[in-house]
């Protein structure tokens, strides 16, 4: 049985960078590791637990605006989502597109092979007419694939996923998405727009404790996949507002003094009480900031939608 060279790579990726970030000094996890199979499923959970207005205020704009997003689309016939997961808000975006396009093929792009196969699932049954191409991979590192595509193509990078990346990384992979496109192709970013500090711990610490868990599944993950003894219970889920970063960072915080063995690294990391692991960053945006990200990437910003309080931010920028 012959192996995706790509999934091969994600797989060398994932194992230096486990080794690299709990060596390093503070230590850290590339938030690409919580979504294997279990990790894919608790965040769907997450999307739904009432505190976590990210998905639902986002999804209220697609239903709102799906319709005018299509029509400034330029009747693209190639829809691409970066970090699709089950693509359920581009659902929206395509069924509009229909009306436009007879012909329209979508290719999500993801980590995770299980949001992969729900998103063709889904996509196939609800939307026949739609060809689904799903490309298994870490979109961050390279764009070559888009390059080859024919025809006018509207990317989706949408849920805030670009609030996971440092400033100047957001916009040095922007830059790079868009020397990948030609001109009149077109990025739907969505962004979470900054707001009072307890709403946003409530959204990354919800009381049931679906977040935490997810958290934590990347601990699990590591000791599926790498013959690790982390021990779940001497780990806790740790969500901090960084008001002067304009960030929220999740951290998973050593209870105790511990050694952890990595058996298939070959190596022992050792945690002092209290120290952590950080996780994951999501930073939280204002107008200027996305006017900013645009520019540095080199697009031009055509339409911007937003909900009625004004907490999240799907803008259209195009490649001119």
């Amino acid at each position: 049985m012959s192996v995706n060279p790509a999934v091969l790579r994600l797989e060398e990726d994932d194992a230096r960078d486990v080794l690299h970030g709990l060596t390093a000094r503070p230590k850290s996890l590339p938030p690409r590791l919580f979504y294997d199979a279990e990790g894919s499923a608790l965040f769907e959970q997450i999307t739904e637990v009432p505190e976590y207005y990210l998905t639902s205020t986002e999804q209220s704009i697609f239903e709102r605006y799906a319709v005018d997003m299509a029509r400034l689309s330029r009747e693209a016939s190639t829809f691409i989502e970066l970090g699709a997961g089950t693509a359920r808000k581009t659902m929206l975006v395509l069924r509009a597109a229909l009306a436009h396009q007879r012909s329209i093929t979508f290719i999500p792009v993801d980590v995770s092979g299980y949001a992969l196969e729900v998103a063709r699932q889904r996509v196939s049954s609800e939307l026949p007419q739609v060809t689904v191409h799903p490309l298994e991979m870490d979109y961050t590192r390279e764009f070559s694939t888009l390059v080859r595509l024919q025809g006018r193509k509207l990317v989706l990078f949408i849920g805030s996923s670009i609030g996971n990346f440092e400033p100047m990384a957001a916009s040095a992979l922007l830059r790079r998405l868009r020397n990948s496109l030609a001109p009149g192709d077109g990025l739907l970013l969505g962004t979470d727009m900054r707001k009072p500090a307890d709403v946003l711990l409530r959204a990354y610490d919800d009381a049931s404790g679906v977040t935490a868990r997810f958290n934590l599944n990347i601990l699990a993950r590591i000791n599926r996949e790498f013959d690790a003894e982390f021990d779940l219970a001497s780990f806790a889920h740790c969500a901090l507002w960084n008001h002067r970063d304009s960030r929220i960072e999740m951290h998973l915080r050593s209870l105790r003094r511990q050694s952890v063995r990595i058996k298939s690294l070959d190596c022992a990391i050792d945690f002092e009480e209290g120290e952590t692991i950080h996780t994951e960053n999501s930073y939280k945006f204002t107008p200027e900031m996305i006017r900013s990200l645009a520019s540095n990437a080199g697009l031009g910003i055509e339409q911007s939608w937003s909900d009625e309080r004004e907490w999240f931010s799907v803008t259209l920028m195009r490649v001119e």
